[in-house]
């Protein structure tokens, strides 16, 4: 059964939340109030972590970067305000995938078993790649001193372009990877995870490693 965190501060929006998620097969546990919600979280040994951006006495981004220090687990954020620009932060932060209130119950549980699918994986547990270890269980590459670490969704687009490795792999290829379902794609966060997973493949010593072929896709060289 996996463990879902649940950070709301709106009591009545919490209580609904956690009866769908306990219905569905899930545990559910919370904060003790909004302090070092973070260390919280990793306590917790949560699978994942269902996270409102407007939080009483922190950011959710804020917390999202804080869990990202020490865990790698998986982090959906909630916000009521529309627009990319949350989004596009919250994602370039680590966040697994991001919903918008109100949203439809039936499409919040599909995202987080996506979610969790992608995350629960192992997949592939190691590689390599221009003689570096890749773990994808582990979520990196290189090793000891020299280990870069990926977010769950940086880790999904490189090794769907290492399987095809020196062929080009198309945007909408990589998106289903990534959400399972082109229904629930967003380009602009595939394209915030691309230009970062390019500047760690730099900072692993690996420079002009993903090559962009406009109109078409991406290739790992």
């Amino acid at each position: 059964m996996s463990r879902i965190f649940v950070v709301e501060d709106d009591i009545a929006i919490r209580d609904e939340l956690c009866e769908l998620l306990e219905n569905s097969g899930y545990e559910v546990c919370q904060p003790e109030g909004f302090e070092d919600i973070a260390a919280q979280a990793i306590k917790a040994g949560a699978d994942l972590v269902l996270l409102d951006i407007n939080l009483p006495s922190a950011n959710g981004q804020t917390v999202l970067k804080e869990i990202r220090k020490s865990s790698d687990m998986a982090v959906i954020m909630v916000t009521s305000r529309a627009g990319e620009t949350d989004e596009m932060l919250s994602m370039s932060m680590g966040a697994d995938d991001y919903i918008t209130k109100p949203y439809n119950p039936m499409i919040l549980l599909l995202r987080i078993s996506a979610v969790l699918k992608r995350t629960q994986s192992g997949g592939m547990a190691r590689a390599s790649y221009h003689g570096l270890a890749v773990n994808t269980a582990r979520g990196s590459i290189g090793e000891g001193s020299s280990e870069i670490m990926l977010t769950k969704n940086e880790m999904i687009i490189f090794s769907r372009l290492l399987a095809s490795q020196g062929q080009i792999v198309t945007r909408d290829e990589l998106m289903t990877a990534l959400w399972d379902s082109e229904e629930y794609i967003n380009d602009n966060a595939l394209t915030v995870n691309i230009s970062r997973l390019r500047q760690k493949l730099s900072e692993a010593g690996i420079e002009k490693a993903l090559e962009t072929r406009k109109k078409q896709g991406y290739m790992l060289l």
